[in-house]
């Protein structure tokens, strides 16, 4: 698969690189981003953190914002940010133009109802599509982990406990992790999987442990000043969960925080380190 280069960066002391590609999973070109640290070639291939942003975001935000590329090229790995969901003319789109479905919300999920069954197949593109994609075209090895924030928290804790042989560890910031029960995830999860909720516990980060085989290392942030935090996010639903299930979860409350990128930018350096201790 070919792919195109739009932009480079030098960014301490490697590159910050935008690429489009012609995607077969969700039929539609779609932009990534990727950091690759100075520590990156072809005799010594290094592991990727792969970034799964928020409602409303794009592969940029979290690479202009969050302050990662200085620990991610002192520890050697490189990060990989995708889009959120499919763009275009032809994408659909939530019809009210709201932000929380649709272009920008594609909840990292394999919709199977029309019209979004066509296009809104992000799990499948974050999970096998652009891993691919990203070790076939550059010097990266096949060691990984994942991280997210909001709805991007929710697609990375998902992902992680349904795939816990593909990624070494798993961390979210502020993430949404039980949305068969808050308003962000009924939405999107009956717009795009319909109305059997036997089919919404598959993307559901509190079903989803409780029956884990195996435990990935997992460390969540939280701020107590987020004013998401009791309608969307529900932190200790998946607490009580992993407890039940004796899943090991590290989840870290920190005062005076909101659901913001200054929130992210504060500890990304403590997430990287996190996965660096497993990816090595």
């Amino acid at each position: 698969m070919s792919i195109e280069n739009i932009s480079s960066n030098r960014s301490s002391g490697g590159w910050h690189k935008q690429y489009t590609h012609a995607s077969r999973t969700v039929h539609c070109d779609m932009r990534f981003a990727i950091f690759l640290p100075p520590q990156a070639s072809e005799t010594n291939k290094v592991p990727v953190l792969y970034w799964l942003s928020g409602l409303t975001c794009s592969d940029e935000n979290f690479m202009q914002k969050a302050g990662a590329h200085r620990i991610a090229a002192e520890l050697g790995i490189a990060i990989v940010a995708p889009d959120t969901s499919p763009r275009g003319e032809n994408i659909p789109d939530d019809p009210d133009g709201a932000y929380d479905f649709g272009i920008g919300a594609g909840f990292y999920v394999n919709a199977t109802e029309a019209p979004w069954n066509r296009y809104y197949h992000m799990y499948d593109y974050v999970v096998k599509e652009l891993p691919a994609v990203i070790e076939d075209h550059f010097p990266v090895s096949d060691i990984k982990a994942i991280s997210g924030h909001s709805m991007g928290g929710h697609g990375a804790l998902s992902i992680a406990l349904k795939n816990s042989d593909l990624y070494r560890s798993v961390s979210a910031f502020s993430p949404i992790v039980n949305p068969i029960n808050v308003p962000w995830g009924q939405k999107a999860l009956s717009n795009y999987l319909g109305e059997d909720k036997n089919a919404w516990r598959e993307y559901d980060s509190c079903a989803l442990i409780k029956k884990a085989t195996s435990h990935l290392p997992m460390l969540i942030d939280q701020g107590d000043a987020d004013q998401f935090l009791h309608d969307q996010l529900k932190p200790e639903n998946l607490l009580q969960a992993a407890e039940e299930a004796g899943y090991p979860l590290e989840l870290r409350m920190q005062e005076g925080y909101d659901h913001s990128y200054y929130f992210i930018s504060s500890f990304i350096e403590d997430h990287v380190r996190f996965h660096a201790k497993h990816l090595k």
